[in-house]
């Protein structure tokens, strides 16, 4: 039995949505980053695929059922482990009330140092973080894992700030964020823009974390490493049908 792992950013509608634009992030760490285009879908597509899983009846994963299964328990069939990075506003503007809609459960991926103070109107120019209160209104249907504190920073196209960083340092990170009240999932862990090295994978077998998630698209079976899961990106330019194969194993 394998399982597939869907990794969404941003939704907006499809008009409110121009691929040739630049899309700057804002959040509370001093950062300036762009949120390339192919991390955004539209909000009807996002809509379609949530339609079909619950049409066709699939099961959105939590993560305890995740870590149960890699400690040799059973999968229920058609299983699908739906994960949001970043914490943007549009999961709460879009995805919460389509996911509450069909009864869906999903994993949010949170760099806690990204967090706003206060909440913030909904912006469809850029991707503004979320604040505490807005992931602390959405738990009846996320839940919240480690994304780091303050590591999720590109330093270029290849590596990232947490594989240049000293393993202390890493390892600091980790519980600063654990730390944070939002986060119930303090094992669980997704590397910042799907880059990493064998030594962040070590730190985090050191700190005794069950589940680490990277970008590398494919299925998850028993042989796959917990801390090397593969998750499979979500754009805009793709068709249900693609959409489909992803998710049938």
């Amino acid at each position: 039995m394998a399982f597939s792992v869907l990794m969404y950013h941003e939704i907006r509608k499809e008009e409110d949505f121009q691929a040739s634009e630049q899309h700057p992030i804002d959040v509370k760490q001093d950062y300036n980053d762009f949120l390339p285009s192919p991390l955004f879908i539209t909000l009807e597509k996002f809509e379609q695929q949530m339609e079909y899983l619950f049409n066709n009846d699939f099961h959105p994963l939590t993560l305890d059922e995740v870590k149960a299964y890699y400690e040799g328990g059973p999968l229920p069939k058609k299983s699908v482990l739906l994960t949001f990075d970043d914490c943007f506003q549009s999961i709460k503007e879009y995805a919460y009330p389509i996911l509450k809609k069909y009864q869906f459960h999903a994993t949010a991926f949170v760099v806690t140092g990204w967090l706003h103070d206060s909440k913030s109107k909904f912006e469809k120019e850029k991707s503004v973080c979320l604040s505490i209160n807005d992931l602390s209104e959405m738990t009846d249907v996320f839940e919240y894992a480690n994304h780091t504190h303050y590591m999720h920073v590109r330093t270029s196209e290849s590596e990232s700030l947490l594989m240049t960083s000293r393993k202390e340092d890493f390892a600091k990170d980790l519980d600063v964020c654990n730390n944070h009240s939002l986060i119930k999932h303090k094992n669980v862990f997704a590397y910042p823009f799907g880059l990493f090295n064998e030594s962040n994978v070590s730190t985090l077998k050191e700190k005794e974390f069950k589940l680490a998630f990277t970008c590398e698209n494919g299925h998850n079976d028993k042989q796959t490493d917990p801390l090397l899961l593969k998750r499979n990106a979500i754009p805009y330019l793709m068709d249900i049908e693609t959409f489909k194969k992803i998710v049938t194993n």
